[in-house]
């Protein structure tokens, strides 16, 4: 591997341009089939912890717990512990998403 290196520097110079501009466009390319698969998602942009505060804003711990029987809304909440619950429980965390749109959206 070092005699290759010594031997073709500009061989794996070019090949390494090259690679990096192939890597750079492939790059941005994903990212903009990401955001295109996006425009019509009203959730975009929006972070887990900005829905639930909205929510909490909006309707308070009680009520968001009548709603979604959840204990982590129910049994001395906060934010904090939500989030976590919300993060690893996606069946929960959907059942939120779908409470904001139906509440913002």
């Amino acid at each position: 591997m070092g005699l290759i290196l010594v031997a073709f520097p500009f061989i794996l110079q070019e090949f390494g341009v090259v690679y990096a501009t192939s890597f750079l466009s492939l790059a941005i390319e994903r990212n903009f089939m990401a955001e295109e698969k996006q425009v019509n998602n009203p959730l975009h942009g929006k972070t887990l912890e900005f829905i639930l505060k909205q929510l909490v804003w909006h309707y308070g711990w009680p009520e968001m717990g009548a709603m979604i029987k959840i204990a982590c809304f129910n049994n001395d909440p906060s934010l904090k512990s939500s989030l976590t619950f919300l993060r690893k429980t996606e069946w929960a965390r959907k059942k939120v998403e779908k409470l904001y749109l139906d509440t913002f959206h």
